[in-house]
């Protein structure tokens, strides 16, 4: 009885490392969806500096990014019929305090670059 258990558990963690190894070898299955490259940059209408601390993101979807210390941001996002981006001002008053802006994209490529504006409040 002790070596029918010992012989089932030996056999499981075999059948499992050999998963496991086959998964390592040819990886989990990918997304061959459309995808699209948004990147762009915001800057100040007034001055024409870039803003830092602008969150972009997808309407109605959770994914966005933080523009950096150049105003830059980019991302990969599902490609669809129309795509809404909204930006808005999240980091409060530290480098000035700007209106949202929402931006309708229709454009059909796999890579958009945006030179967004933002006006001051």
């Amino acid at each position: 009885m002790k070596k029918n258990v010992c012989r089932k558990i030996i056999g499981g963690l075999s059948l499992t490392s050999a998963m496991f190894v086959f998964q390592a070898c040819y990886g989990t299955p990918q997304d061959f969806g459309l995808d699209l490259l948004v990147e762009g940059q915001v800057k100040a209408k007034a001055s024409g500096l870039p803003i830092q601390g602008i969150k972009v993101s997808v309407a109605g979807n959770v994914q966005y990014e933080i523009t950096d210390e150049n105003g830059k941001f980019s991302f990969y996002t599902e490609m669809l019929e129309d795509l809404t981006l909204k930006f808005q001002d999240v980091d409060s008053t530290q480098n000035g305090l700007f209106h949202d802006k929402d931006t309708l994209l229709t454009e059909r490529s796999d890579k958009i670059y945006l030179d967004i504006t933002l006006d001051e409040k």
